[in-house]
Order: structure tokens, then sequence, then C-alpha cells
């Protein structure tokens, strides 16, 4: 069974390692490398990276035309395997293959379908996501199902660490499907229409915080947005992105365990050790309370105390909250905002 592999970003990386390891890959479809970065350097998709390194034909055009569908034409692929390529595949493109594809979706199809299935179970604050391998079909992540894995989810996860998880698991999943296809042991189940749920294509401007939201709801999208576009905001006319937040309540020892508490800080003033009865106050949603040496830098929200662990001010680095406190002593009384 003769595969053509059509993926672009890390997360098909090993997707595309473990199965050129078992079935013969005839070639690799991707993106055309990409300009990136602060240094605008034109950079190949990582998918790509990883085909070059198992010596294998590198397909890259910018449109699914005849002339692409010609040169795939000429590897004589079975079927095709794809996973976050980046394009709809069109019918005469899925006529190539004689064995149909098999398309890789990170979520528990029906549920979240579309582009942004990781981000969006975190900011859902689902309790489980998973994996479907599934039949490409002519509507989108609507083909049968042939493999499922559930991921139970802690509530710490960013849609990084996620991806890294799903990478993993993927692969193996991936391999399983593909083998029983081969085998003819697979028997695909059709999806339940009524299920059906569906995510958006996520744009720079959805990371921009709303604080008027519920502090959960701010946490959750801090995670969500890592690593692209970020959960942010303004600090007068610079932007102020939150790289780890969590949601302050007066009865807990402190940040999670990943994210030890710091020292009180230096230099900074008084911190700011509230409990609930002293931040229900109706300060406007954005104003930053101040500082706990437990917690954080403490924002109001509309409803509840975001306490900021770390965050990186415009053209600067990723700082912890002490470090950034330090050397801004006058962000504590101010109000976040556009």
């Amino acid at each position: 069974m003769k595969l053509l592999f059509a993926g672009t970003p890390d997360i098909a990386v090993p997707s595309l390692r473990k199965v050129a390891a078992r079935f013969p890959v005839v070639g690799v479809l991707t993106a055309p490398d990409a300009v990136s970065g602060r240094g605008r350097k034109v950079t190949p998709p990582a998918v790509k990276v990883a085909a070059d390194d198992l010596e294998l034909p590198v397909l890259q055009p910018v449109r699914l035309d005849e002339d692409a569908r010609a040169a795939v034409r000429r590897l004589e692929p079975e079927m095709l395997v794809t996973f976050a390529y980046g394009k709809i595949f069109g019918p005469k493109f899925l006529g190539l293959f004689e064995e149909g594809g098999v398309n890789v979706h990170p979520s528990l199809l029906p549920e979240y379908r579309g582009p942004s299935p990781i981000p969006a179970v975190i900011l859902a604050g689902e309790p489980e996501t998973g994996i479907t391998i599934q039949y490409l079909a002519a509507e989108m992540d609507a083909g049968a199902v042939i493999a499922q894995e559930h991921i139970a989810l802690t509530g710490a996860e960013t849609t990084e660490s996620l991806s890294a998880l799903v990478a993993e698991k993927a692969a193996d999943l991936l391999v399983e499907a593909l083998s029983r296809i081969e085998e003819g042991t697979a028997e695909p189940e059709p999806q339940n229409e009524a299920e059906a749920t569906y995510c958006k294509l996520i744009r720079k401007e959805d990371g921009e915080i709303e604080w008027a939201r519920e502090a959960v709801r701010i946490e959750r999208m801090v995670r969500a947005y890592t690593p692209w576009p970020g959960a942010y905001t303004y600090w007068g006319d610079r932007k102020l992105t939150i790289r780890e937040a969590d949601v302050y309540t007066s009865d807990a020892v402190g940040p999670t365990p990943d994210r030890p508490a710091a020292d009180a800080v230096s230099g900074a003033g008084e911190s700011y050790e509230a409990g609930e009865e002293a931040l229900s106050t109706h300060e406007e949603p954005g104003h930053v309370l101040g500082v706990d040496r437990r917690w954080g830098i403490l924002i109001q929200t509309g409803s509840g105390v975001l306490a900021v662990q770390r965050l990186q001010l415009q053209a600067g680095q990723p700082l912890d909250w002490k470090s950034f406190i330090n050397g801004h002593q006058d962000l504590p009384g101010t109000v976040l905002g556009g």
C-alpha cells in the first residue's frame, strides 16, 4: 500500500516518521517555505525538514491544481494520509488515490470539527479530548471513524504541551489504523451528525483579553493561546502578553506545583496579601490590584481575580512576575486594556 503523506507543522512529524518506518511512503506533500520570525527568514515547514531527513520526495505546490495533481500521479500513490496539511482536498485531487485517504484529527469526532480543536477544548474547559483517525470525505472531518483514543485533561495543559502529547500518541494510532486497513480488518463507523460541533480558525486578534470576562475564562485563554497568538492586553500603549496565570483563590496555598511561589517582592512596596473579602470590591476590570508573594500579580476581572506569574512587555523578554515588578514598580494601581 503505497502512501502519499500530507502534513505541514511539527505536530505531524512523529506520524510521518512512524508511518515511513512501517509503510512505503512514495512522497510527502507539504506547504511552501514561508517567511517567519523577527529576521523574516525563509523557513521550511517541519514536515519538509523531516521528509528531507528521511530522503523522501517532497512536493510543495502553492495550489492543488493540475500541475500538482500531475506531480502526484508520477509518484503513483495508492492512498493519501494527511495530518494538519492546511488545505482542503477537492474531488479531483482525492480521485488520484484508488484506496482513498485517511486523516488524523486531534479531537473526539464528531466533536470539534474544524481547524483548531486543541485550543478549542482548552477554552471550553473540557475534561477530556482525543485523537480520531477517519476516512477523508467530501465534508470536512465528517468521514467514517477508523480508530479513536481518549486523552484525559488536567486543566493545566497549554496548546503547546497538548499538541506535543497528541503528536506522539497520534503516530502510534495512525500506524495501527493503517495496519487494520492493509489487513482488511478495519471496521469504520459513521459519525453521528446530530452530535457534531465545530471550531473556528484562530486569528491574531482573538488573543486580546477582555477583562470584563471571568477570570477562569481568561486563564483558559492564556493556556489555549500558548504559543500563538498569546493572550495579550495593553498597558498604556504597549502590548503586554500574559504567559502564565492562575485563578486566584484565597483558601489555596498558591500556584500549582509546576509554578512555585516566588519570594516577597524586593523594592516593589508591600505585597498584596488580600483575602476573598478584600478582593470582593467593585474595582474596574483590568485594574492591577497589587502583588501577592504566593500568587504573583493580581488583576481584577469581570468575575474573580487573575493571578499572573509570567508576562512579557512589548519588545522585551518573558519574565517571572517578581522580576517584572522589580523593573516596573508603577504597574500596580493601573488599569490594563485597549
